[in-house]
């Protein structure tokens, strides 16, 4: 093990810290949730991106030595020494060691609208294994020491380093391979397509025609620069609109589904009250709007992707 901070955390392993600091007036886009280094031997070290709650996270592990599992959706992964996994929470995912097993690992936990944008492009890209150069561990490790140290005691530096790991790892994936700007301005086309268009249906062949793409090749691109398939990315559009129509007061409730795209008042009134917790009337009555701005309405939680895919206007 050539890196310093690794070898220093190595010899104190298991250490790691909770990141918990006091939230300022302005919400930050990419904030540190924990941080550590850790070697684990026994099964009963198993996680369920289903059962820790619905706040969205991300998990960064680097495979060290030894081994870890991977059931991510349908699929099961070996993460070996020198390999990355990311994962997001809330997911349909598992991550374990199995019996008599060793896997040496750090990790780094990120939250913000930006971070999970971010990695959320990188898992539609790459998937949740990742092969990061040399160089990315190392300045990663480099963020590591700096959240494990009181050098991030404000939430401005805990910011700046989780910023940094995002940035690390949007170059290593995406840096030597940035979409071409025929694609790149196609898909903001698209996203400015969408934003004047909420009221209408929006359905995928639409969105692609509009690119100028097929509609296998849009998706994929459009997942790579936004994080999330089309349809989802739509849906919280819509839902981000309907707070600030609902904001403004002039509308009635009924008036705000017809204008974000939903045909049936009820229907829109269950899928807001999914995400935000609250029915649109309970939304405005006790004062939400105002401050919803400033919330991360940007992750679809689980309950809402199947409304996504079979709402038939998203």
């Amino acid at each position: 093990m050539g890196n310093s901070v690794l070898q220093e955390l190595r010899n104190k392993a298991p250490v790691g810290r909770l990141i918990s600091l006091p939230r300022g007036h302005q919400d930050l886009h990419a904030m540190p949730v924990s941080a550590g280094y850790e070697i684990r031997t026994r099964s009963d070290y198993r996680w369920d991106g289903r059962r820790r709650g619905q706040s969205p996270f991300s998990v960064i592990q680097y495979t060290i030595a030894g081994a870890g599992n991977l059931r991510f959706e349908n699929q099961t992964f070996r993460i070996r020494p020198g390999e990355t996994m990311l994962t997001l929470i809330p997911h349909n995912h598992s991550y374990w060691v199995e019996d008599d097993g060793y896997w040496e690992f750090f990790w780094i936990s990120l939250n913000g609208e930006e971070a999970m944008r971010i990695q959320r492009a990188i898992l539609a890209t790459s998937g949740p294994v990742l092969k990061l150069k040399d160089k990315t561990v190392d300045r990663l490790a480099d963020c590591l020491g700096r959240l494990l140290s009181p050098e991030t005691d404000t939430p401005a530096r805990a910011s700046a380093v989780a910023y940094d790991v995002t940035m690390l790892l949007y170059d290593d994936v995406f840096g030597a391979h940035a979409m071409p700007p025929v694609e790149s301005r196609a898909m903001q086309r698209v996203a400015q397509f969408i934003d004047a268009n909420l009221e209408k249906p929006l359905p995928v062949d639409r969105l692609a025609e509009v690119s100028g793409f097929s509609r296998s090749h849009f998706s994929r691109l459009f997942a790579q620069s936004e994080g999330m398939p089309p349809a989802e990315y739509v849906l919280l559009r819509r839902l981000k609109q309907s707070t600030r129509l609902l904001a403004g007061g002039d509308h009635s409730v009924k008036e705000v589904a017809g204008m974000t795209g939903f045909a049936d008042p009820n229907y829109f009134a269950k899928v807001f009250r999914r995400y935000f917790r609250v029915s649109p009337t309970e939304f405005r009555r006790i004062g939400l709007a105002a401050s919803i701005m400033t919330m991360n309405a940007e992750t679809v939680p689980p309950a809402l992707k199947k409304e996504a895919v079979e709402y038939p206007q998203a």
